[in-house]
């Protein structure tokens, strides 16, 4: 689903132009991209920040309706005060929606609680957080989630092994990533050194009983 906003047209621009507009609570951005000229805008300063409670919302398409029409967009980037943490600027980025995108979702695991591995002692080691994808952004997912409810020890999941929306892809090099792993040993491999360890003692002690009994016999 879309966000639509609204935006005024800045006439001018500059640094000076920009403490103007944030002196009257609104934030300055700019639209560019798509081969045309880029476009300052103003924005309401108190509505975009109700917008930033929002998740994911560089995965989402913005219909941002100027006096010149309406621009669909992605954001690309907030600048914020360093000090007071206030957004300072916004960088959107025009797009054809009926063309792929390229952008990065964040990765998250869920139930952990339930995991045969985790149940038998096994460790999560949730190594990458974040997968680039291919598509169309009405398609493109808030989150990709990863079900660990029948991940064994030793186990990983891949990008390979994600699961997608139909006409979504993995981006570059990620199908080969592993991001998440269940580390440990099994039980019977834990046990095997404690057996070898107790095999071994026993031979020893069954050579030393034998010499013991040799010696006594010459």
């Amino acid at each position: 689903m879309s966000i639509k906003i609204n935006a005024e047209i800045r006439k001018v621009a500059g640094k000076g132009a920009a403490r103007a507009v944030r002196k009257n609570k609104n934030i300055p951005a700019v639209i560019y991209g798509e081969k045309k000229e880029p476009v300052s805008i103003e924005l309401n300063g108190r509505e975009f920040e109700k917008l930033l409670t929002q998740p994911s919302l560089r995965t989402k398409l913005f219909e941002i309706t100027t006096a010149n029409g309406k621009e669909d967009a992605m954001l690309m980037d907030i600048q914020y005060h360093p000090v007071f943490d206030s957004v300072e600027h916004v960088d959107f980025k025009r797009i054809n929606v009926k063309e792929p995108v390229h952008v990065v979702v964040p990765v998250e695991v869920i139930n952990e609680e339930t995991s045969k591995g985790i149940k038998m002692g096994g460790v999560l080691n949730f190594a990458v957080r974040k997968v680039a994808l291919i598509g169309l952004i009405s398609n493109i997912p808030e989150k990709i989630s990863i079900d660990l409810t029948n991940l064994n020890i030793g186990e990983s999941v891949h990008g390979s092994d994600l699961v997608l929306p139909e006409g979504v892809s993995l981006g570059l090099h990620q199908a080969e990533l592993a991001f998440a792993i269940i580390g440990g040993k099994m039980a019977e491999e834990a046990d095997s050194p404690k057996a070898a360890a107790a095999a071994a003692a026993a031979s020893s002690n069954a050579q030393a009983s034998t010499a013991t009994d040799a010696t006594r016999n010459s």
